[in-house]
């Protein structure tokens, strides 16, 4: 093809917008509004892909989901293999690479195996490689197979949370057809759904000559879509039905607005109708896979949507009236166009291009179309070759939903044979292709009004024109896995006259455009080679999905929303007025710090404002698990290490919990409201995990009617104050409550009020400064925070995001159960070794910890000094040498750079540490080797004197 833009453009397109990428490394300009495919041809590239098998130079030869050539990895961050580029927008930037072809589609260092395409027809290595073993040619065979390439290290397709959708109408096509129905289920009051997998609705009415009611083609389509939003119907657009499946459900796939993702929807319909549509197909002749040769119906969508004219001189071959539009607007376009007409008597009645009664026999040129010679001999000169051999209607959800066809010779094609309960086909997938009878009968289907259409200026009136048997030339029927008609014939000598044998035995329809444009072509060669009719020769059995769907795409409701949802803070919205950014934690999307200057400037400026004023903390996602009942203290001793029935109420006190192995589960506060009822502050990312462990002990060793569990962690809000002058803040808010060091001492609870609002207000600290926990409500809890935020202005007081409490609690050597534990990480490790001698009541783990493995076990939990001044790498292992090799001893667990110390600090688990404070150890980490000193684990305040300051 020598394809150009014409000056006015496309509708879709922007010519004051122009845009660049590359195609195997070539610039390739555009405009926003291209698809790939079409600034590719609008820029005069030919040869865009190389055939699987013998790796033939391919052109385009479609405009939509059929394209079997234009296939392209699309390159960089999110790669993704195997895109169609004829629905791929084109992006400012993006880098397109063929497939197949290397080291490009224009220069294939391996297009020299078509010189041996006569050894390896159709199975032949089902024939050639069994002896001596088929396994000693199978490594090298699968390594030349497949197409596109995957990337290791690319974040691939972002597949987003599948969707469950209900409606009472489906419409699946925004043709014609498709919004005419749609417009009569609406008028109807149903909830109606359309997709399409256009990014503008409106089908064969954006490229083709129409007039409804008065309007031209666009014009009445965008009425039809404000008329359909007005009514509340949901439209997609850039999405496709892939799938029809039990229960009436069909599987949508929609495309994101940047092409790096894809919904998945699983609409469930009362009533389904199919406008899809159909496909054009080619005509049989030799070389028909040069590049160059293209759909009639692709040529017109290029020139109308794009203003992209695919050649100069243009030989369209058709057996059917409707490619002269095509000839009529490429002609107005300014392209020399010539009609080979295979029906018989045809008559020259057009002005604009030259019309011939015959049939293309090949097209001339070696890598791509320089001319035609017709079976007659005439030749004639061309550098496109459109072709039009009619329509297959789009009937492929229909099948799958075990659906029976029949064959139509009035239309060349097959349509459905019988109703299915829920499921309706319309226009031209039905076999309608006049736009009146189209709009009659879409209109009758939902019990609409019937748009006026005009009356077509060229019908259909096809002849068949199918491949015939023992014809000369290479005839190729699946452009993609290079099947060509001596294939077929080879299938049936060999007695593969099955069409389910045939499409095994030659892989035609086996490509991923699943033969849209190539299997009735094979199945017909095979009718008249067996004597049979095209009915009873049948169709191969159409399966799901229609188009090739990422399996990130299906795999979605296994991973991210679905899988693990993320739980939000009442004081969400608060925050981010705040300017927090957020991160995950746990589970939690929490503020990680808070400010514009960046994450080490803001997070360093909250943890000196925390230590020397006042800081103020959201911590509502801690564990709040109620514990009611006669027997919940004999209860939580078995629950806890510690041992918790001692607890006066009114008191809090800090344990862990074990597994059976004695590995440390969780930590945290508990806390004992009065003699039966107590609160289990547990880690945040662990509460539907303690509260199963809790339920599952307490059903198996205790009395149900005695132990109550409840979580009320979504009830409550939990606000910390924190900092010297956290104390002072609180007086300052009037919380009703005494806040005496004597009334309230560190690790005790009192009661106050915020107006008629019950605040419980905890004294626990994980920083190491006094601190204070309030728990309100949840849906109190912005009252609290903005009276918090307002009493601090006058004590400089900081919001306190995520990360630099993390700071201040590995300042203070307090540990994070998951980040500074492991899977054998035991409480002596954690320097806790009192339960385990004093402790007489069982508890869980209690056996574990007493076994001889575990007491020669000697860990501790250390603080490591680097000796370079730089943050050392978490994860690092401290090693030993034994002679030339290296032992791992432990690991850094946590590692920060202390802004109050002005250094780094970190914390490890290493083997002796407690005996070897002071020491100088190895780190080994990512091959380089490091040094630190041991020291002990608390680096701020070791003697604890700021809890009571």
């Amino acid at each position: 093809m020598t394809g150009w833009r014409i000056r006015e453009g496309g509708w879709a397109t922007n010519l004051d917008r122009p845009l660049s990428f590359t195609f195997d490394g070539v610039r390739v300009n555009g405009f926003e509004g291209d698809s790939v495919a079409s600034a590719l041809i609008a820029s005069g590239v030919r040869i865009v892909g190389r055939s699987f098998k013998y790796h033939r130079p391919r052109g385009f030869w479609g405009a939509g989901a059929e394209e079997p050539n234009g296939i392209a990895d699309i390159l960089g961050e999110h790669h993704r293999p195997n895109v169609q580029m004829t629905v791929e927008p084109a992006r400012d930037g993006m880098v397109v690479r063929s497939i197949n072809g290397l080291p490009s589609a224009a220069h294939d260092r391996h297009a020299f195996l078509d010189r041996f395409s006569r050894f390896i027809p159709a199975a032949f290595y089902y024939k050639t490689f069994m002896f001596p073993n088929w396994h000693s040619f199978e490594p090298r065979i699968r390594a030349m197979a497949g197409l596109g390439a995957l990337d290791p290290d690319s974040t691939g397709f972002n597949a987003v949370a599948p969707a469950n959708l209900s409606c009472d109408v489906l419409v699946v096509g925004a043709g014609p057809a498709g919004l005419t129905a749609a417009l009569g289920a609406a008028g109807r009051g149903q909830r109606v759904v359309l997709c399409d997998d256009q990014a503008m609705p409106g089908g064969s009415l954006l490229d083709r000559d129409a007039g409804i009611d008065g309007l031209d083609g666009r014009a009445w389509v965008a009425q039809a879509i404000d008329r359909l939003r007005e009514s509340g119907a949901r439209i997609f657009t850039r999405t496709i039905a892939f799938g029809r499946y039990e229960h009436g459900m069909t599987g949508i796939a929609e495309y994101c607005a940047d092409g790096k993702a894809q919904r998945l929807w699983r609409v469930r319909a009362a009533e389904t109708i199919l406008a899809t549509g159909a496909i054009e197909r080619g005509l049989p002749f030799a070389n028909n896979d040069r590049p160059g040769v293209m759909a009639a119906g692709a040529g017109l969508h290029y020139l109308n949507r794009y203003g992209v004219v695919v050649g100069r001189r243009i030989v369209l071959a058709t057996n059917n009236g409707h490619a002269y539009e095509t000839a009529a607007g490429l002609s107005r376009g300014g392209a020399d166009v010539t009609v080979v007409d295979l029906r018989r008597n045809v008559t020259q009645t057009e002005s604009a291009f030259r019309v011939i009664s015959g049939q293309i026999g090949s097209v001339l040129g070696r890598t791509a179309v320089e001319g035609v010679r017709l079976v007659s001999g005439e030749q004639l000169e061309a550098d496109t070759v459109l072709v039009s051999g009619g329509y297959s209607p789009t009937i492929h959800l229909y099948g799958q939903a075990q659906g029976k066809l029949r064959w139509r010779d009035d239309i060349q094609g097959f349509v459905p044979d019988r109703e299915i309960a829920g499921l309706t086909v319309v226009g031209a997938a039905a076999g309608q292709f006049a736009l009146p009878a189209v709009l009659k009968e879409a209109a009758e289907v939902t019990g609409g009004s019937v748009p006026v259409a005009d009356a077509p200026r060229y019908p259909l009136d096809i002849a068949a024109g199918w491949p015939e048997p023992e014809a000369g030339g290479r005839i190729w029927l699946d452009l993609q896995n290079d099947v060509t008609a001596k294939d077929v014939e080879l299938a049936a000598r060999e007695n593969f006259t099955s069409v389910e044998h045939l499409k095994r035995y030659t892989t035609l329809g086996m490509a991923n455009d699943q033969g849209k444009t190539s299997n009735l072509q094979g199945l017909a060669l095979m009718a008249r080679i067996t004597g049979r009719s095209i009915q009873e020769t049948g169709t191969t059995t159409y399966r799901p999905p229609f188009v090739p769907v990422p399996l990130a795409t299906f795999a979605g409701h296994r991973g991210g929303q679905l899988m693990n949802p993320v739980r939000r803070l009442p004081l969400e919205a608060e925050h981010r007025a705040d300017g927090a950014l957020f991160r995950e934690y746990g589970g939690w999307l929490r503020p990680a710090w808070f400010g514009t200057h960046g994450e080490a400037e803001d997070v360093a400026r909250e943890a000196v404002a925390a230590r020397n004023g006042v800081g103020l903390f959201d911590g509502s996602p801690l564990g709040k698990i109620e514990v009611i009942g006669p027997d919940a203290a004999a209860f939580l001793d078995f629950i806890y290490y510690n041992t918790m029935s001692t607890l006066k109420p009114g008191r809090c006190r800090y344990g862990f919990m074990l597994t059976e192995q004695g590995i440390v589960y969780d930590d945290g506060v508990l806390v004992r409201l009065d003699e039966n009822r107590f609160i289990v502050s547990c880690s945040s990312s662990h509460v539907r995990d303690v509260q199963m462990l809790l339920e599952e002990w307490r059903q198996d060793r205790f009395d149900r009617a005695r132990v109550f569990i409840h979580d009320a962690t979504a009830r409550y809000a939990t606000l910390t104050v924190t900092g010297p002058k956290s104390r002072a803040l609180l007086e300052a808010v009037d919380l009703s409550v005494d806040l005496d060091d004597a009334t309230l001492p560190h690790m005790a609870l009192a009661f106050g009020q915020l107006g008629a609002e019950r605040v419980r207000v905890t004294r626990v600290s994980f920083t190491g400064d006094r601190s204070y926990e309030l728990s309100i409500r949840a849906d109190r809890a912005l009252a609290l925070w903005r009276a918090l935020k307002q009493a601090g202005r006058a004590f400089d007081a900081v919001l306190l995001g995520g990360e630099a409490l993390m700071i201040l609690r590995a300042e203070k050597g307090y540990i994070v159960i998951g980040k500074d534990t492991d899977g054998r990480t035991r409480p002596m490790d954690l320097g806790v070794r009192g339960p385990l001698e004093k402790k007489r009541v069982e508890y869980i783990g209690r056996r574990s910890l007493h076994l001889p493995a575990v007491a020669d076990q000697a860990r501790a939990m250390v603080g490591l000094e680097s000796l370079t001044g730089s943050v050392l790498p978490a994860g690092a292992h401290v090693v030993v040498r034994d002679g030339a090799r290296k032992r791992s001893i432990g690991f850094v667990t946590t590692s920060h750079f202390s802004p109050n110390l002005n250094r780094p600090i970190a914390l490890g688990l290493v083997e002796g540490g407690e005996t070897a404070i002071g020491q100088t150890v190895e780190l080994h980490h990512l091959g380089q080797s490091l040094e630190a000193r041991l020291a002990p684990a608390c680096a701020f305040d070791p003697e604890g004197e700021r809890l009571y300051a």
